[in-house]
């Protein structure tokens, strides 16, 4: 039958006992000696510094290098304590958080309860794109200096599962920067403090330029020391848009790591006697999403009514792609094609398939919904936030003009893409692809932010482009992270995304693969859930 979750699998043991207590004695000491610098290059920018700007693997990762959560993840993605050295639950609605004593931001002032609470609250705040890290009627309560009280009004299993990258700010001085309020990813004047950082982690940032170079800087008095491994003294971050250009850097020497090698330079990255490709299954799932929330679709020559309401337009779309061409030709082998919004070491369920390619059946569909000629519709999508994204566009916009569909493909950088397609730009969006990696590791990650029924400032589900709404699938969701009982919550989860599949509330395409470039002298671990992490990076 269906997989249990991978985070189900991790920690169900810790959840069962209620208490996860630290064992930093057994990690890898971290190295200072013959400090060196490391030269990171992305396809992307890294713009706010403001932790809770963005909800995005990359910048995530980023500012994970400076920032922290009560939780970590090892390099197997298993989690362990973090800035909370332990926990339990008093009973199923009352947590308690024993914090880490003697942690400092980097710029000296110390970390503690208050933190902790002013963390929550600003999460949560108007212009957070991580406010599902923890739950909105959720009630906070400092015990002590170091001891921190969670209450809830349902039961919630998985509460910690998303808290490595809900990272905790330092109170005083976020009061003292102006910094007490969230910076939006719409916002393109967010003001100075926006840009800058202070967090508990291994590394600082020295200095930032938006689109332009970032240099992070080691940091001394380290809490964490014994949980890191590197011999990095500095980062210096580039972004290079141009997959030629990024890749010549690397060849050349110019810079020591990039991401994505464009998967159709990755036996050339091989053979080069300098260079290698870090290759592998990512934990992330590409979709695209159809605006069924709209009365009309402002894209579309299509007047008074949607198309994307109708079930039988949105699976005539689906299978008019030829997925498996797809990944053939765009991505080169390096793709696995999926039937669901998540990644299948994630879950799967084997009576759950794609909807087969059928460009037939498509034109039938769309002649049953009243559109036999078709019709025209715009399609946003970035161009320098996933593996050959545009590409995945161009050929998707292709397949569709097969039974009479004209996409008017508009591709840009994922700044304004993110600014324009999430709540803060009102979900300016008709037909769209997005990538999604369940921060918990978890199906109700995916169904509360991607699948539940949402309003148009993103009360719901924040993530959900195409405002799908079924009751049925939010009813489930209520009752999955609530649910303790492993076969039973399964069960729902397996019901979940039947709904999802028979309704065409997506189009899920493939779980895409890493693909890193490295010069031969560096060691880096490369995390499924593609975090750039340089505390677990060496340059021999």
């Amino acid at each position: 039958m269906y997989r249990q979750s991978l985070f189900g699998r991790a920690v169900g043991g810790a959840i069962r006992a209620g208490m996860v207590a630290g064992a930093l004695a057994a990690a890898t000491l971290g190295a200072h000696a013959e400090g060196k610098t490391l030269r990171f290059a992305f396809q992307g920018t890294l713009n706010a510094l403001d932790p809770y700007s963005l909800n995005e693997t990359f910048t995530l990762g980023m500012l994970g290098n400076v920032y922290e959560g009560l939780t970590k993840r090892d390099k197997d993605l298993k989690i362990i304590p973090g800035l909370a050295e332990s926990w339990e639950t008093i009973d199923p609605l009352h947590w308690r958080f024993h914090l880490r004593k003697n942690v400092t931001f980097s710029n000296g002032d110390a970390f503690n309860a208050d933190d902790v609470l002013f963390s929550a609250e600003r999460v949560r705040a108007d212009g957070s794109d991580l406010k599902t890290r923890i739950p909105a009627d959720s009630e906070w309560k400092k015990v002590d200096d170091y001891t921190v009280d969670v209450t809830l009004k349902t039961p919630n299993p998985i509460l910690f599962a998303e808290w490595d990258t809900w990272y905790i700010m330092d109170k005083e001085w976020a009061e003292k920067e102006g910094a007490t309020k969230p910076v939006s990813a719409k916002d393109t004047n967010p003001g100075p403090a926006a840009y800058k950082a202070n967090g508990t982690g291994p590394f600082t940032i020295e200095s930032h330029e938006p689109g332009v170079k970032t240099v992070f800087k080691r940091r001394d008095g380290y809490w964490g020391e014994k949980l890191i491994d590197t011999n990095l003294d500095s980062v210096v971050f580039t972004p290079i848009a141009s997959d030629s250009t990024r890749v010549a850097a690397l060849l050349s020497g110019d810079v020591d790591l990039i991401e994505p090698v464009p998967v159709q330079d990755i036996d050339r990255v091989n053979k080069d006697p300098n260079t290698a490709a870090l290759t592998g299954p990512e934990l992330r799932a590409i979709f695209l999403n159809m605006n069924q929330i709209r009365d009309e679709l402002p894209t579309s020559n299509v007047k008074g009514k949607n198309p994307f309401k109708d079930p039988n337009v949105r699976k005539a779309f689906y299978q008019a792609i030829d997925i498996e061409a797809i990944d053939k030709r765009v991505m080169r082998g390096l793709a696995t094609p999926i039937p669901l919004l998540i990644a299948p070491q994630l879950y799967s369920a084997p009576d759950l398939k794609r909807w087969p390619y059928d460009p037939e059946a498509a034109k039938k569909l769309l002649t049953d919904a009243g559109y036999p000629d078709g019709f025209t519709v715009g399609m946003d999508c970035p161009n320098d936030r996933y593996v050959n994204d545009e590409q995945i566009c161009q050929a998707v916009v292709s397949m569709l003009a097969k039974i009479g569909v004209k996409v008017n493909l508009n591709a840009q950088p994922k700044a304004k893409y993110f600014a324009k397609v999430l709540a803060p730009g009102g979900y300016d969006n008709d037909f769209s692809l997005l990538g999604w990696t369940p921060s918990s590791f978890d199906s109700w990650n995916v169904f509360v932010s991607l699948a539940t029924c949402r309003d148009a400032t993103g009360k719901g589900g924040p993530f959900n482009l195409g405002g799908y709404c079924n009751p049925k699938v939010d009813e489930l969701a209520k009752q999955i992270v609530v649910e303790t009982d492993v076969d039973k919550r399964n069960q729902m989860i397996h019901d979940a995304y039947k709904i999802l599949l028979d309704d065409t509330s997506h189009i899920p395409l493939h779980q895409q693969s890493l693909a890193w470039g490295k010069r031969k002298n560096l060691d880096i671990v490369q995390r499924s859930d593609d975090q750039v992490l340089f505390y677990w990076a060496k340059l021999n």
